[in-house]
Order: C-alpha cells, then structure tokens, then sequence
C-alpha cells in the first residue's frame, strides 16, 4: 500500500482505511500486520482479531459496523444536548449577576427574559420590524384551552404580518405533529411564502428573526428564555439550522411521502432508534413530540411487527432488521 496513514479523528474512516478494509471484506482475513498500515481500523471497530488465529484479522460486516458508530455518534449529539442546557442554565444565573452586554448602539447582545408575558411581549416587538425571514423550530404545538387558543392566535398575527411586510418564513416540526389539526390549520390561514419541513426529532424551540434577533428558552418550563443579539451566535443558529432544513423532509406547501420499510412507518423508526440507545417511554415520547400513550402504542405495533415478546429482545430485533440502516 503506496499510501501513508495520517492521525485523524476516530469519527472518520480515512483512504488508507478504506482501502484495506474492502481488501478485508473480499478476502475475508488479512495478517495482523498488515493492520498496522491503518490503526484507525481497529480502533473504529472495522477489524478485529480472528478468533481462532491471533496472527490475522478479520473483517466486521459493514451493517454492524455502521450501526455501532451511528449510535456512538447519536451519544456524542445527545451529550452535547445535556452540555447546552447545563450551560444555558449555568450562564442564565451568572448573567443575571453580571447585568446585560449592550452592543454598540446600547442593545444588549444577551439578556434574560422573565415570565411568559415578558417572553411574548419581547417576540412581538422584534417581529413588528421583521421585513426578511423568520427562521422557527416548533417541537410541540404550544398551550392547550383558552390560553392556547389566545398565543395560537397571536403568532398567527404576527406572522401574517411579517409575510405581508414581504418576509419568507420557515419553519421545522417533529414528524409526529405532521397531522395535528392546529398544524394543519395554520398552514391553510397563512397566506404568503411559508414552507414547513419535519424531521424525526427536532432541537428545542427556536425563534430567528431576519437574523439579527434570536430567542431561545431557558429551562423547561417556559417562564425563561434568552434574547440574542450577538452576531457570532445568530450565525451559528441560522447555519445549524440551515443544515438541519436541508434534511428535513417537505410537509408545505408540498408534502414529500413519509415511506415505510417492511411494515415499519418512519416514527416507528424514530422511536426505534431511541430504544436503541436505552432511553425510557416517557424520554421517547418528549423527544419525538408525542404523549406518552402515543409511544407506548407505536413501541406495542413496532414490538408485533418484529415479533418481540420483551422489551430486551425488541432491541436486539431492531439491531438485527436493519430497519435502523435504511435511509429515510
């Protein structure tokens, strides 16, 4: 092999590696020295030791392989997730202490907003000069009753405002909320450039105004959020979220089809993919935006469909489908 092996991060498989393991996968045992031409095999768990001759090594079948560092990747993501909010609630407390940082015409780049009328407020405001585009990540549909009913009402306001003004607007949703009828309504009542895309799991709520105004809630029960002005970070919002819009599947003005694979719809896969990686009904049904009957009910149909009778053994079912490797 003329290629020399460079260090590179255990997240990526490099030509060197690439190459020796095809020639694993079609000769099925290379000399364990030959290993050694590209350690990142190894240690992405590609190859490893045969069984019965230490001197060779033998290849890990690609769908294994794969799964394994899917999963590793989506602990990376999810750990990455809990290091925002210990932040986000960290740096809340200190800059309640430290007082807002005003930009240089005297608007704080970072403050905290308290109270949900407070929060309100602050979003109209900045949505009352909106004249571009407003960027929003939806994970839930809101308050439920009369309350509901009055921010419902209030958003759509606003928003038909923004559009009229001349502002596009787009926004994510969980795939779970494709069908539910305040979603569907909104759609039809807004009247101007307005496209929706859904994934399996979106991050927490966002609010990205003509990318100069972003807020962000702090904890979970809705009385904190952030209002941002930083221009470094605005550009991280919009640039993540771009990226996440780009995987999205359309849902309006015209809706993509959601297909199924053997029997198993799209949010089966989702909800999969989370039992997968141990977490418990009640996570499953936060992160994926349902309720959690809504779960249980979709974990029963999945668990039929494989025909798992535990909940160990639909893991290992899920694993072995391979309903986890398909693209959706």
């Amino acid at each position: 092999m003329n290629a020399r092996h460079l260090e590179h991060g255990t997240e990526d498989l490099c030509s060197v590696g690439t190459d020796l393991y095809e020639q694993a996968l079609h000769q099925g045992r290379l000399p364990a020295a030959a290993a050694e031409a590209a350690p990142c095999l190894l240690a992405l768990g590609l190859l490893r030791p045969a069984l019965d001759d230490p001197t060779r090594v033998e290849p890990v079948a690609p769908v294994v392989a794969l799964h394994r560092l899917l999963r590793s990747s989506g602990e990376r993501i999810a750990g990455e997730r809990r290091r925002e909010a210990r932040l986000a609630e960290t740096f809340g407390s200190l800059m309640r202490i430290a007082g807002p940082h005003p930009t240089a015409d005297g608007t704080p780049t970072i403050q905290l907003l308290t109270g949900t009328e407070g929060i309100n407020q602050a979003i109209t405001d900045a949505m009352a000069d909106a004249s571009e585009e407003l960027i929003t990540v939806q994970p839930r549909t809101g308050l439920t009753g009369e309350r509901g009913q009055a921010a419902d009402a209030a958003s759509l306001g606003r928003d038909q405002a923004a559009l009229d003004r001349g502002c596009h607007i787009r926004t994510l949703y969980p795939h779970t909320l494709r069908h539910f009828p305040v979603i569907v309504a909104r759609c039809e009542r807004l009247k101007g450039d307005v496209q929706i895309r859904t994934l399996d799991e979106v991050p927490d709520r966002l609010i990205l105004i003509d990318r100069t105004v972003a807020f962000i809630p702090v904890g979970e029960d809705g009385k904190l959020a952030l209002e941002i002005r930083h221009s470094a970070i605005l550009d991280h919002l919009a640039v993540t979220f771009d990226r996440l819009w780009r995987l999205a599947t359309p849902m309006y003005p015209e809706a993509a089809p959601q297909p199924s694979h053997n029997g198993i719809t799209p949010r089966q896969r989702a909800i999969a993919a989370l039992l997968t990686e141990g977490h418990t009904d009640a996570v499953i049904a936060d992160r994926l935006g349902m309720n959690i009957r809504t779960a249980r009910v979709h974990i029963a149909k999945l668990a039929a469909t494989l025909g798992s009778q535990s909940r160990a053994q639909l893991g290992f079912l899920i694993a072995r489908s391979g309903i986890l490797d398909q693209d959706h």
